[in-house]
């Protein structure tokens, strides 16, 4: 079992940091606060294969899963942030379980899924130095997706179900826009849709996840069993540090 899917399973929430900023300077001083886990994002994020890799190696020091967002759910981004050392993913859009199989096809080796082979020049093998790795690749690794849409509320009980998704995150914002509600996560029926959700993805069995929308939220959505929640990003804490020190001085 891979390592987060083992944290996951503990009794207590599992803390983590957006990094937005794409910088493995800002990963690494984020990795020594204490995180549980940061999100790396090659979504929203400028990010290439190489800022994704040194903001990897940067920490890999510390005792923090590095989970990486693809851009897309599509077989290429997803064996390049595995071929770099990535051991969890999070997939975006995720709004069926065709899509959720495709993706968990495309994070296994065959003869188990459709995942390219290049054992001897990856970093997650060690370059070769890992003799068992094409065999258990697959067991290290740990596939999120993302709800976040109305199609994927529709199917969130067929995508919770697929084998091989590890864990499911609600994203507010998306959802919010999908729901006609653009801006405005906070909105009651978007507030049910996600209870909704976390009911569903409870009676799957599987871990459920969150980016909560404030410190409050995020007290509240670990008193509701979300199991890991996002509680801000690295540009959010930059933005309103900044802010909050110039206003400290200026009259």
């Amino acid at each position: 079992m891979s390592r987060f899917k083992q944290a996951l399973a503990g009794t207590e929430p599992l803390f983590g940091l957006w990094q937005a900023l794409a910088n493995s300077y800002t990963a690494e001083i984020c990795a020594r606060a204490g995180f549980d886990w940061l999100l790396i994002d090659g979504e929203h994020s400028p990010n290439t294969a190489q800022t994704l890799l040194a903001q990897l190696q940067a920490v890999a020091p510390f005792a923090v899963e590095a989970i990486a967002r693809v851009p897309l759910g599509e077989p290429v981004a997803i064996k390049q942030y595995l071929d770099i050392g990535f051991l969890t993913l999070l997939v975006p859009m995720v709004d069926s379980a065709s899509h959720a199989q495709a993706i968990v096809s495309a994070t296994r080796f065959p003869p188990l899924g459709s995942r390219g082979v290049a054992s001897a020049t990856s970093r997650a093998s060690g370059f070769g130095a890992d003799t068992a790795y094409l065999a258990k690749a697959h067991e290290r690794v740990t596939v999120i997706g993302q709800i976040e849409s109305v199609t994927a509320l529709e199917q969130i009980d067929s995508i919770a179900a697929v084998d091989g998704i590890d864990a499911l995150f609600i994203g507010p914002a998306d959802l919010a826009a999908s729901m006609g509600h653009l801006g405005n996560p906070l909105h009651p029926d978007v507030q049910a849709a996600i209870a909704h959700a976390k009911t569903r993805i409870d009676a799957a069995g599987k871990p459920a996840g969150i980016f909560a929308l404030s410190p409050e939220d995020a007290r509240s959505r670990a008193a509701e069993g979300f199991r890991f929640i996002s509680i801000g990003t690295d540009i959010g804490l930059l933005a309103k540090g900044s802010q909050a020190l110039l206003a400290l001085v200026r009259t």
